[in-house]
């Protein structure tokens, strides 16, 4: 059986260290790059056999935690492990809790980043959320949920709305109708159980889908 891995950097020296490191532990994967969210998401729906999704918090296209969350939406059962410059135990956890399966810092050594590939494509879980932490609030656990399980284009049409776009521009970038936009934002609002966007909005940046890494 084949395995593709996608790996998505915005820095091309920096994915070449990437692929290195994958083609020492699985010699003959494929591999795919993608130097933007964009083209990382439409590489993620189009390969059959991806086994795994190596991710940088911060390239283009993305706000904060929005890049694991939108390819977890995209590839549910594709593992992600997130190579990023942020420092903290809480940078860590929250990549865990919108969907990926590990997290690696970008000053790690060659040998840690093939043992955090290895374990990334052998766990059995494609979704490894870190246990609550002491004092977190059970509500803000079920809504990031709730984030996770946006579909792609949701999330997508959230991000538009934190940027602050309004319903026909976010028709114009994504290429659909208003009525659609607006139909998507009512099954936002739905799912996250607030009443108008701008508490949809609230709700995003709370959870760590604006902060920039």
């Amino acid at each position: 059986m084949t395995e593709t891995i996608l790996i998505a950097d915005d820095h091309p020296l920096f994915r070449q260290a990437l692929a290195l490191a994958v083609a020492r532990v699985r010699p003959a994967a494929g591999i795919i790059e993608a130097g933007t969210l964009a083209a990382a998401a439409r590489a993620a729906g189009d390969a059959d056999d991806l086994a795994l999704v190596i991710l940088d918090l911060k390239m283009p296209g993305a706000v904060g935690y929005s890049g694991i969350a939108l390819l977890h939406a995209e590839r549910p059962n594709v593992p992600i492990l997130v190579v990023s410059s942020a420092e903290g135990a809480s940078a860590a956890d929250e990549a865990r809790n919108y969907g990926a399966i590990g997290f690696l810092r970008k000053d790690s050594d060659l040998a840690t980043i093939e043992a955090a590939i290895e374990r990334a494509l052998t766990s059995d879980s494609t979704r490894a959320v870190s246990p609550s932490r002491v004092g977190e609030a059970v509500a803000i656990g079920e809504v990031r949920h709730e984030v996770t399980d946006l579909t792609p284009t949701q999330l997508k049409v959230l991000l538009a709305v934190i940027d602050g776009q309004l319903n026909k521009q976010i028709a114009h970038s994504l290429a659909m109708s208003e009525a659609t936009v607006k139909a998507h934002m009512t099954a936002i609002m739905r799912k996250l159980d607030v009443q108008n966007r701008t508490q949809a909005a609230l709700v995003a940046r709370s959870l760590g889908l604006d902060l920039r890494h």
